[in-house]
């Protein structure tokens, strides 16, 4: 695409990278920092599959970015179900802890 056009779809995909990114980083430091014990005790994935879920998806969606957004929707999909799925349920087990 060609004119303005193309260059609003050209900024709507960098917000939407940079977005995404902030938010797989966030999951991926928060699984970091997790017991590998507490991943098995909320039934979920052992922390080493989240890690690679989460940072894995989030390279390939820096690396091929120019070929689309399909890996950074899959990357931004895996970091939104660790978000919104197991962190709450870890943070439940571990009495809490910090807020992020």
């Amino acid at each position: 695409m060609d004119g303005w056009v193309g260059e609003v779809i050209k900024a709507i995909n960098l917000v939407v990278l940079v977005v995404s990114l902030g938010l797989e980083a966030w999951a991926f430091v928060h699984a970091l920092l997790q017991k590998a014990e507490a991943f098995p005790a909320v039934e979920t994935l052992q922390k080493g599959v989240w890690l690679l879920l989460i940072g894995g998806t989030m390279l390939a969606s820096l690396l091929f970015f120019a070929f689309g957004m399909l890996f950074a929707m899959i990357a931004l999909i895996a970091a939104l179900v660790y978000l919104l799925d197991v962190r709450p349920r870890i943070r439940e087990i571990s009495g809490g802890g910090s807020r992020w």
